[in-house]
Parts: C-alpha cells; sequence; structure tokens
C-alpha cells in the first residue's frame, strides 16, 4: 500500500519525507568512535558522553499510540495498518535520534511500549538501539521484577540485545538483582519512588518521616558500587532531595512521567529538580527531554534550549548550595564546601590512612596521604581531574607538565580535558636511546603550568620546573591537589613560583572531623 504524506513524496524515493511532519529523513552514520569507547563500562561512557556533550538529558524512543506526534488525519491513523505503524515509529524514532545524537548523553527505551506492538515491536526495539551513536548508553527501562527469571532476562538485556543498563523493580531483594550484577562493564537503576499520587500511600508507608522508599534507598546501596547501581525516581523536588540526602553518590535516572506540577521547560520548576537532585558537584542526576518538544516541528532548537539553560542552572546551583549538606544520617555540615564530597571519598578508598609513615622527605607523619589509589577508582579520578581543570582555566599556559610519576596519570587526564598538549621532565636520565631529559614536543620560550598531587616539602616540584627551565622553557604556576600548609607556598613564591592547591590539610581535617569520620585524637595528628 503506498502511503502520501503532506508533501506528496513517495516515502520509498531517495529524500522521502515523514507523513507526520516536514522533516527530511536522512540516514544517521555515527563518525568514527574510537574503540575504547565501545568497551568502557556504564558508568565511564556516561561520564564521557555527559562530558562530551554538555549535557544532562536523556531522551525516551517511546513508540507510544497516545503521543500526539503523527497526524491521524493524514496518515490513516496509526493503528490503520500494523506494517504501517511499525514503518512509521522506525523513521520517527531514527529522526528523533539524528536530531538528537549531539544534545543528549543517554537514550531510554521503554520495553512496554515495543512489547504492545507484538513480534514486530520487538524487531523494532533491535532496529532502533542499532541506530543509536555506540559512543552513547542505552538504558531498557524494563522495570524487571520477576525473580524467577532475572538470569534469563539479564542475559537478554545485556547479551543479547547489548543494552548498557536496565531499570527493575527491586521488592524481591537482592536476589533479584544480583543477576544483573555479575555484568561488571553493566548498570541497573532501583525504582525507588515515583510521581504517581496513589503511589504515596505505599511509598510514604509507615509515616512520612521514615518512608517506605527512603528504607529501599538505604538498602539497595549496600547492593552494589555506585557505578553499577544508580536509583531511579519521580519528579517530586521533596522526595528527590531526600532521596540525594540518603545517597549523594548515587546516580539519580529521573523519571519521564512528569507530575502536573512540575515541568522542565519552566525555569522555576526546572532551578526545584536541579536544586534537589544534583549532587553537590553539579552531577549524578539524569533528566528527561520533555515529550512535548519532541513533538514540536524545531524540536533540536528546543532542546538545544532547554540543554544551556540546565548548564546555567547547574551553575547557579553549585554556586548557592544550601550551606546545610547530609552525608551520613544525622551528620550535618554547618558551612558550605565545594570540595565536601570529594575529600570524604578520598578517606573511604583509603586515601588518607593513620600510624607512623616515613615521608620522602625523610620526616615521620601519624598519617600518610597516599594519593596513588585514585587512578583505580576513574569516578573519583574524574572529579579530581575536574578540580584541577578549574584551576588551569584560569591561568595562562602552552603546555601542561606533570611529575614523575605520582602526578603523571593526572597531567594526561588535564591533557585530555583541557586539549591541551604534555610534556614532563624524566625522573632520571636515561643512558640509552635518545637520553632526552624532558619528553614530549615543545619549543624554548613557551609557558608551563606544573602539576603535581601533593605540597609537603617542595623539593620535587622544584627540581622538576628547574628541569623544565633548563631546557629554555617558562614556569611561573604549579597546580597541586593538596598542600601541607607548611610554609611551602612562601618558599615556591620566593623561589619565583605561584602555587595553586585545590585542597588544604586543614581543609580535609576540619571536614573529615565534621562527618565524624575522625576522631578528636587523629584530628589533632593534623
Amino acid at each position: 500500500m503506498k502511503k502520501v504524506n503532506k508533501t506528496g513524496l513517495n516515502p520509498d524515493t531517495q529524500g522521502t519525507r515523514l507523513c507526520l511532519n516536514n522533516y527530511s529523513l536522512i540516514p544517521y552514520r555515527p563518525s568514527t568512535v574510537n574503540i575504547q569507547q565501545l568497551t568502557m563500562n556504564f558508568f565511564d561512557k556516561l561520564l564521557a558522553a555527559i562530558e562530551h556533550q554538555n549535557s544532562l538529558l536523556y531522551v525516551a524512543l517511546e513508540p507510544d499510540p497516545d503521543s500526539h506526534i503523527f497526524d491521524t488525519e493524514n496518515c490513516g491513523g496509526i493503528e490503520s495498518n500494523c506494517t504501517d505503524s511499525i514503518e512509521q515509529w522506525q523513521e520517527w524514532l531514527h529522526f528523533v535520534i539524528r536530531e538528537t545524537s549531539e544534545l543528549v548523553c543517554a537514550y531510554k527505551l521503554s520495553l512496554g511500549f515495543y512489547l504492545t506492538l507484538g513480534i514486530p515491536g520487538l524487531k523494532l526495539l533491535e532496529k532502533t538501539l542499532q541506530f543509536i551513536p555506540p559512543n552513547i548508553p542505552t538504558i531498557l527501562d524494563a522495570k524487571h521484577s520477576d525473580l524467577n527469571s532475572s538470569t534469563v532476562f539479564a542475559r537478554f538485556v545485556f547479551e543479547d540485545l547489548k543494552f548498557d543498563a536496565c531499570t527493575l523493580t527491586p521488592y524481591a531483594g537482592l536476589d533479584q538483582v544480583a543477576p544483573f550484577l555479575v555484568y561488571p562493564d553493566k548498570a541497573v537503576f532501583i525504582l525507588c519512588a515515583t510521581a504517581n499520587p496513589s503511589a504515596s500511600i505505599i511509598q510514604e508507608y509507615p509515616q512520612p518521616d521514615k518512608p517506605l522508599y527512603l528504607e529501599l534507598v538505604n538498602t539497595s546501596q549496600t547492593w552494589g558500587t555506585s557505578e553499577q547501581l544508580g536509583l531511579e525516581v519521580g519528579m517530586v523536588p521533596d522526595m528527590l532531595a531526600k532521596i540525594r540526602q540518603a545517597a549523594p553518590e548515587r546516580l539519580i535516572l529521573l523519571q519521564g512521567d512528569v507530575a502536573e506540577e512540575n515541568d522542565l521547560t519552566d525555569l522555576d520548576d526546572l532551578t526545584q529538580i536541579l536544586s534537589a537532585g544534583l549532587s553537590l558537584n553539579g552531577e549524578g542526576l539524569l533528566l528527561p527531554v520533555p515529550p512535548q518538544l519532541l513533538e514540536q516541528d524545531n524540536l533540536k532548537e528546543g532542546i538545544k534550549e532547554l540543554q544551556e539553560q540546565i548548564n546555567q542552572e547547574r551553575q547557579r546551583v553549585i554556586q548557592g548550595n544550601p550551606t546545610c549538606d547530609l552525608w551520613l544520617p544525622d551528620v550535618c555540615f554547618l558551612r558550605h564546601q565545594p570540595h565536601r564530597d570529594l575529600i570524604l571519598q578520598l578517606y573511604d578508598i583509603g586515601c588518607i590512612i593513620f600510624g607512623d609513615h616515613v615521608q620522602a622527605s625523610g620526616e615521620t607523619f601519624p598519617y600518610y596521604i597516599d594519593l596513588r589509589r585514585i587512578i583505580s577508582t576513574p569516578q573519583i579520578f574524574h572529579q579530581i581531574v575536574g578540580a584541577y581543570g578549574e584551576i588551569l582555566e584560569t591561568l595562562t599556559f602552552d603546555r601542561i607538565a606533570g611529575i614523575p610519576y605520582g602526578s603523571l596519570p593526572t597531567a594526561t587526564g588535564l591533557s585530555l580535558r583541557l586539549q591541551r598538549p604534555m610534556i614532563f621532565p624524566r625522573k632520571e636520565v636515561k643512558a640509552y636511546g635518545a637520553g632526552r631529559l624532558i619528553e614530549g614536543h615543545f619549543q624554548p620560550g613557551e609557558t608551563i603550568v606544573v602539576v603535581d598531587d601533593i605540597l609537603i616539602t617542595g623539593n620535587s616540584v622544584i627540581k622538576g620546573a628547574e628541569k623544565l627551565k633548563s631546557a629554555g622553557l617558562k614556569v611561573e604556576d604549579i597546580v597541586v591537589l593538596i598542600d601541607h600548609e607548611r610554609g611551602v607556598k612562601e618558599r615556591l613564591k620566593e623561589n619565583h613560583y605561584h602555587a595553586h592547591a585545590v585542597l588544604t590539610l586543614s581543609e580535609i581535617a576540619e571536614t573529615l572531623y565534621e562527618a565524624n569520620r575522625i576522631t578528636e585524637e587523629q584530628f589533632n595528628f593534623f
């Protein structure tokens, strides 16, 4: 049966237009993607997409027959012919992907809508997945809840369909979720609370101040790491804020079933949602593209405008974070500290340990700070590189230099993040090969910013800077993660260097003490 669209073109000819819109259907051809992107785990893949797209938005790809997408008057009705319906949905979904692939960080496909179309619907699901660029993560919104079929369903989702993540309804407990967690490169989102008004009777049982959904949040955090297990939450600011307080490190997938009183296209509603759901560093929240934007003729412009608005509000929320934030239950911070989340995570992964330890300078401290661990925890490493980057963006330089060996991973991360070339002075000159003192390409006279991990005496960073200067390079600024505050900045200033630090030792000690991570005796060690 031949279909006729608004333009009178045959849909089977080149340059076809959809019968539902006046948009050209040009097949999407993904750009060349580094093979490493294809082997990332979900969390790293998502972080890369968020950073590259500068977006927290995701698109729900849903063949919903109740939507207003199709022009049923001109197309003969979406239900008039099953084959025509599938073809129209395929054209529409592919068009949406092509228009949004540079504006969103993820795609979510709701299994229920595809199942209502029967076997052709499952084929549509597979074709839609194939059309999504490989560098953008995919989430199957399945709300799976059957204990007996969890293992085979996990295999179907992650091995057969090759989704990056899946949503689960977890009331059968860990036994139901565990089969999905055995896939280390995949992730699950636990449905813990919705915006459906009638659900409050169950969700807030037995009483609003101790609701069931918070118990579910607290319990589920023991099931998997923050890189493997996130939370799915309805768009209700008060509820979202409580969940964020209870789970400050978890990724939250905000549901697209928008409550009537909340609309992301409304600036006030958007601000409330971001204030309630963002982590302290302005991340950790995936926001749905409102369905009404997908139904507009200029959907790309509408989504781009929303993306920019979200990024502006993110900055305002970060700068104006509340002065009382919860990290653990019953622990209240009475002042704002922008890197609090990072400090607590450094402690929790064992970067700060107690006991007598001999430092590189020969001194013995009753504690030790081991920053080499951070490279094994991508989430924290990503935050640290971002914190360094905020300082470097205020400086003027031509190249980044890392001091061997501890700061080389950080310098590499900064080089990739800021798109600035990197070099490094060798710790020792090789007796073979080229015998270079400085590795990497550079020109004498260029300005170098030096990156190191920690300032205790300043000896290592001064030696590294002097090697760079001996090669005809200029060194003015030195950036570190932690300053021990032992007068080293002043010493560097006497040597004509400006030192910048993300954190200070006193800042770390005060934060850990306020969070009950360390005792008063340990606090006094610092």
